[in-house]
């Protein structure tokens, strides 16, 4: 009887252990189950920071600037190369510093043309990048309409530069560029 005995309560152990099992499967609230699910929230927002953070919100996008002219000449761009997609030139000044700007054809069909920088945020020396029909500021991240280049004027948007279309080119004059060189001060001068 003891055999019989021991035997039933072997069983009857199993049964407990069996339940107490059946509790701690998934989406049980055991210590361990926790743990685990607060360490795949731990990956993911630490993966979720790396990508919003990592290179593309306030860092200056590569500028793939062309010379413009040399120092003292008139910028001429045929208006054959002036398309929605923002060109980046640089304009060299007696000190060998250079001015920098952008030409883009905006949405409305106007030729424009601004300083690669403002008046706010210049001194951190980032610029701009275009995204769409936005020029977006690389130090604050504001962005601008394309249409609103050479209109707006003063805060963070890009500094306007006088142009003229004169017969097939984008003319912009070098006293006008010469007058952005507060902006440029020790900028990107090699």
């Amino acid at each position: 009887m003891d055999n019989n005995q021991q035997t039933s309560e072997t069983a009857g152990e199993r049964r407990q252990k069996k339940e107490k099992f059946a509790d701690q499967g998934p989406g049980s609230n055991s210590k361990s189950g926790r743990m685990l699910a607060l360490a795949v929230l731990v990956v993911m927002g630490a993966f979720a920071f790396y990508v919003i953070f990592s290179g593309n919100g306030n860092q200056p996008a590569p500028i793939l600037s062309q010379p413009a002219a040399g120092a003292g000449e008139d910028v001429r761009i045929p208006l054959s190369q002036i398309s929605g997609q923002a060109k980046f030139y640089e304009y060299p000044l007696p000190d060998n510093s250079k001015i920098s700007f952008f030409v883009l054809k905006s949405p409305d069909g106007v030729y424009r043309a601004a300083f690669d920088a403002c008046v706010v945020c210049y001194h951190a020396k980032k610029g701009y990048r275009q995204e769409g029909d936005m020029m977006v500021c690389n130090n604050c991240g504001q962005s601008f309409q394309a249409n609103r280049i050479n209109q707006a004027r003063g805060g963070c948007n890009p500094a306007p530069l006088e142009r003229t279309v004169d017969g097939d080119s984008l003319l912009i004059r070098a006293s006008d560029i010469q007058q952005g060189a507060t902006l440029f001060s020790n900028l990107r001068s090699n």
